[in-house]
């Protein structure tokens, strides 16, 4: 009996073909929702996921103004900023945050489940929000994300 090897097909520029998927956030759960994103925005999706490469595809997310928290999140969960100097701590309850700037609540929470390092930078770059049902990406011809 003959012993066969195949060589394991690491990703790179010429094998990945990058895709562009449409998420409308309504009524969706935040949690739930940002790891997926962040799943599709890594490529773990794609069969010839490859830790060390971007091989992940592009994520428009619209309506993020309609996005859902569970249990008594909207009025207890809070979001901190330091500016490093003395007293420079801000503190901002979710309800507060979804009403002023929406779309930093998605952004957010999928950039924590990213990688801390540049290849994670790259990933979050291929990310858009949009509080609108509108986007400037129809050439893209972007698929729903079920």
């Amino acid at each position: 009996m003959r012993h066969l090897s195949f060589k394991t097909q690491s990703a790179n520029e010429k094998i990945v073909k990058r895709d562009w998927y449409v998420v409308d956030a309504t009524n969706q759960t935040l949690g739930r929702m940002s790891s997926k994103i962040a799943s599709v925005l890594r490529g773990k999706n794609k069969p010839y996921f490859t830790p060390h490469f971007d091989c992940g595809d592009y994520v428009i997310v619209i309506n993020s103004s309609k996005i859902v928290l569970t249990g008594n999140k909207m009025e207890d969960k809070e979001y901190q900023t330091y500016s490093l100097y003395p007293g420079g701590q801000k503190i901002e309850m979710a309800r507060d945050m979804n009403a002023r700037r929406p779309n930093l609540m998605i952004e957010r929470a999928v950039k924590g489940m990213l990688p801390k390092n540049r290849l994670g930078r790259a990933m979050y770059k291929k990310l858009f929000v949009y509080d609108a049902a509108e986007h400037p990406h129809q050439a893209q011809n972007p698929q729903v994300m079920k």
